[in-house]
């Protein structure tokens, strides 16, 4: 499936409590299971004022519509085309 890279503008958003996280986690959650098994996230980063995050899902659609229906901003989603990491080098 292929993956994608959301960025959200939170201002603030590396100031955010754990709990703060968690309940932000668990909405997200929330609407996953509701979508059902089309779309998956991997993982997120926190920065000063803004989240990134990893998605799997069949089409950039499906991800705006987590989005939609979470009321997360997603001010860039972008498909992944290739992984490269230092065993690339090789």
């Amino acid at each position: 499936m292929p993956k994608f890279v959301i960025e959200r503008n939170i201002p603030g958003a590396g100031k955010l409590s754990a709990a703060d996280l968690q309940a932000i986690s668990q909405k997200s959650c929330g609407v996953l299971n509701q979508m059902g098994p089309k779309i998956q996230w991997l993982h997120s980063y926190v920065t000063t004022d803004k989240i990134y995050c990893v998605y799997l899902a069949p089409d950039e659609a499906t991800v705006r519509e987590h989005a939609g229906l979470g009321g997360f901003p997603a001010d860039s989603v972008a498909r992944v085309s290739t992984v490269i990491e230092p065993v690339t080098a090789e």
